[in-house]
């Protein structure tokens, strides 16, 4: 054998991993012409590379399996690789770093380190099984062999970059359970109540959204399929079906204005367009507070607990990460190994992990590649 591993996939988790094993140990097998596809167009191609805030709580999972990578090595170690690599991540919105220029910064990194290893592009794993302790994965071009696969394929997201089913595919024929996948950090549809957000396209205001137990803080941005918004995008990580409540006034005070003499739309502190949509919709005239009667003010109330359902996401096209993927029931969460098939890995979105917006993501796609170094280079050194 030429190599002792086979890494499917060639984005951020398949290239960190690439990075951290030893030279000459590895062969990437990426369908696309070139790996990271997705790095360059995430974050508005700036790349959200991590976060200060940092723990279980930001992803969607169980909490003790995302608890060991994290722990072995988080954003600050995550950090510290990176300032060795001559890559100094910027702090913006507070808590989120981003590279300084543009996600190519990181991207290269990773594809000088990567040539250590193997890269085989434009190539499509068709399957993968195993005999006598070797691997053997079928591609459109080829057969490989290995002591090691690890399954660093990705989600359904982006399928223009070459998203594919071939991860969960393979879970499933060593006998893993895949949790019902779906798209997320995705904007919403609506019903045709709602119609009229689309009227506000390219308006954003900040809103409190609830879903069930969780609460979305940010912006909310209309648009013509309905709306989307960083608060819109985590939301859709804890929305399968239902309704949601949205505070279109967070921090607005309704003891404050008694009284008030102000025109509703000067009032209120959404942009006046919103204002006067919200009014159109719930019958309301556009005068002043204090002249509403208890009726109309309890109508216009409903906009600090706006509630609907959605009719549904933008889809996959549109979606930055898939939600669900192989259960980590099944996965030791100390070293990314299938408790199903020994030798055989699965690290980044391809699991049943998903982060909220804010880096979250990458940087689980980080630490689940760190933990399965480390065991890849104990078990095959």
């Amino acid at each position: 054998m030429n190599n002792q591993i086979i890494i499917i996939g060639g984005g951020a988790s398949a290239l960190m991993l690439a990075s951290l094993l030893p030279k000459n140990s590895a062969t990437i097998i990426e369908s696309n012409a070139k790996a990271g596809a997705k790095i360059l167009v995430s974050g508005g191609g700036k790349c959200n590379i991590t976060n200060t805030l940092m723990g279980t709580e930001y992803f969607l999972g169980d909490k003790n399996f995302v608890e060991q990578p994290l722990r072995k090595f988080n954003e600050k170690a995550l950090l510290r690789w990176l300032e060795r690599q001559n890559l100094h991540p910027v702090l913006r919105k507070e808590t989120q770093y981003f590279c300084k220029d543009s996600a190519k910064e990181l991207l290269e990194i990773f594809l000088k380190e990567s040539r250590k290893q193997k890269v085989c592009l434009n190539e499509h794993v068709l399957e993968v099984t195993k005999r006598d302790d070797i691997f053997y994965v079928k591609t459109n071009k080829k057969t490989y062999t290995a002591k090691a696969v690890v399954v660093a394929s990705g989600g359904l997201s982006y399928p223009k970059l070459g998203a594919s089913s071939i991860g969960y595919e393979i879970a499933e024929s060593f006998g893993h359970t895949i949790v019902k996948t779906a798209p997320a950090l995705v904007g919403f549809t609506v019903q045709k109540e709602q119609f009229f957000f689309k009227e506000l396209s390219g308006v954003s205001t900040e809103v409190k959204i609830r879903v069930g137990d969780n609460v979305c803080v940010g912006a909310l941005l209309f648009a013509h399929k309905g709306m989307s918004g960083p608060a819109v995008l985590d939301a859709s990580l804890y929305w399968e079906k239902g309704k949601i409540e949205i505070d279109f006034l967070p921090g607005f005070s309704w003891k404050n204005v008694e009284g008030s003499k102000k025109q509703i739309s000067s009032l209120l502190t959404m942009p006046k367009r919103v204002t006067k949509a919200f009014l159109l919709q719930l019958s309301l005239e556009d005068k002043p507070y204090h002249q509403l009667t208890v009726k109309e003010r309890e109508t216009l109330q409903t906009l600090s607990h706006y509630s609907f359902a959605p009719a549904g996401t933008f889809g996959y096209s549109k979606a930055e990460v898939t939600k669900g993927g192989v259960a980590t029931s099944e996965i030791d969460g100390s070293t990314m190994m299938s408790q199903e098939e020994e030798g055989l890995y699965f690290i980044g979105e391809v699991l049943d992990v998903t982060g909220r917006l804010g880096g979250y993501n990458f940087q689980w796609a980080f630490s689940s590649a760190y933990s399965c170094a480390k065991s890849l280079s104990s078990r095959h050194a």
